[in-house]
C-alpha cells in the first residue's frame, strides 16, 4: 500500500504579503527655496515660450506674461494647444523660473451692473483659469472691477458670484487667484483693503489671495516714500488681508502725485516713490520670500533689462543680463521719449 503524500502548509509571513509602493511626495519647485525672486512682465508675441527665455535672459528669476491679447475679447475658447503648453512647462522648468504669474484681461469686469458685459467678462475669466492652469501657472492675477452707478456691497457681491461662476467645474490645483489693490478711481473696487478682504471672506472655498501693487498703494493715498509709510501700509494690509496671503508685489514707481488715483507706472526711482522706498520693501523682513515683479513702461531699447538689474542690486546682489532685451517700446512712446528730449535741450539753450 503507497504511503500518503505528506503535505506542507507553508506559514504565514507578513513580509511577503503584496503592499503597492506608497505615490511620491509633490516634487517641490525649485522656486520655493526661499530665494528672493526678482521678474518682470515680459511679452508672449510670437510665441508663448520666448516670454521664459526672455524673462531668463533679462537677469530675472520669476516672471508675468498675459495668456492672451490683454485688451480684446477672444473669440471661441482661446485655449493653449497643448503641445505649446507642454514646451512651456518643460522650458520653464529647465531655466528654473518661479513664480510664475499670468494677469487677465484688462477688460474683464465681474462687477458690472450690465449683464451682457458682466456674461463676458465670466466666460472670458473662465477661459483665463483654463489658460492658467495649462501653462502650469501658480497665480492669475485679476483686478476687481467697477460697479459703476451701483452701490460697493453689491459690486463685491456680483465679483463674488463671478469668481464662483468663472471657476466652476474647473480644476484648479496648485493655481491661485490674486485680487489686485487699483488706484480708487471712481467706482472701481480694490483700492480699499477691506474691500479686498470682503471677498476673500466670501469665497473661503476658493484658492484666492491678493496682490500688490506699489504704484496703486501711492496713488490711491498711501505714502509709502518713508518707512514709517511702508510700516504702517503693510501693518494695514496685515490686519485686513494677511501678509501670508499676498504672494506677489508689482514693483512700480509712479508717475502721478500721492493720492492721483491715476494708474500711471514709471520706472524704478524715476517716478514720485523714489529709489528708497523699493530699498526698503525689497528688503523688509515681513515681505520675505514674496516674488517682486516690475510693471514698467518700456520708454527706450533696454528698460526692462536696466529695471531689472536695479532691483537686483537694491537687494545687494549683481546679476548680469545675458539675453537680449525684452519688449520694444510702443510707437507713441518712442515719439513721446523724442518729443521729451527735445524739451529738456531747449530749457538748457
Amino acid at each position: 500500500m503507497p504511503e500518503a503524500q505528506q503535505r506542507s502548509i507553508p506559514a504565514y509571513d507578513p513580509a511577503d504579503e503584496y503592499r503597492p509602493e506608497p505615490p511620491p511626495p509633490p516634487e517641490i519647485p525649485a522656486w520655493k527655496d526661499g530665494s528672493i525672486r526678482i521678474g518682470i512682465h515680459t511679452s508672449i508675441a510670437g510665441d508663448v515660450v520666448r516670454a521664459l527665455d526672455l524673462a531668463h535672459g533679462l537677469g530675472a528669476n520669476t516672471l508675468q506674461i498675459f495668456s492672451a491679447s490683454p485688451r480684446m475679447w477672444q473669440h471661441g475658447t482661446s485655449r493653449v494647444i497643448e503641445a505649446d503648453a507642454q514646451r512651456f512647462r518643460e522650458r520653464r522648468k529647465e531655466l528654473g523660473l518661479g513664480p510664475l504669474v499670468i494677469h487677465d484681461n484688462y477688460l474683464i469686469n465681474l462687477a458690472s451692473p450690465n449683464p451682457v458685459l458682466r456674461t463676458r467678462s465670466v466666460q472670458a475669466f473662465h477661459q483665463e483659469v483654463i489658460r492658467a492652469s495649462a501653462l502650469g501657472a501658480d497665480y492669475l492675477v485679476a483686478h476687481p472691477g467697477s460697479g459703476r452707478d451701483g452701490t460697493r456691497q453689491a459690486a463685491i457681491a456680483a465679483i463674488v458670484q463671478g469668481l464662483r461662476q468663472a471657476t466652476r467645474g474647473l480644476k484648479l490645483g496648485d493655481l491661485r487667484i490674486l485680487l489686485e489693490n487699483t488706484v480708487g478711481n471712481g467706482a472701481s473696487l480694490g483700492s480699499r483693503f477691506q474691500e479686498l478682504k470682503a471677498i476673500l471672506d466670501a469665497c473661503p472655498d476658493l484658492p484666492l489671495g491678493v496682490c500688490v501693487d506699489t504704484a496703486h498703494l501711492f496713488a490711491s493715498g498711501w505714502d509709502i516714500r518713508k518707512p514709517a509709510g511702508v510700516e504702517a501700509t503693510l501693518a494695514a494690509l496685515n490686519s485686513a488681508v494677511g501678509l501670508h496671503r499676498i504672494p506677489v508685489i508689482h514693483v512700480n514707481d509712479s508717475k502721478t502725485a500721492l493720492g492721483s488715483h491715476l494708474d500711471r507706472h514709471e520706472h524704478i526711482g524715476k517716478g514720485k516713490i523714489g529709489l528708497e522706498a523699493f530699498r526698503a520693501i525689497l528688503n523688509h523682513p515681513l515681505l520675505a520670500g514674496k516674488a517682486f515683479i516690475a510693471e514698467t513702461p518700456i520708454d527706450r531699447p533696454g528698460d526692462d533689462r536696466r529695471n531689472v538689474a536695479l532691483l537686483w542690486k537694491l537687494v545687494g546682489k549683481t546679476v548680469i543680463a545675458t539675453g537680449q532685451d525684452g519688449m520694444k517700446p510702443r510707437k507713441s512712446r518712442v515719439r513721446v521719449a523724442k518729443r521729451n528730449k527735445r524739451n529738456r535741450r531747449k530749457k538748457r539753450r
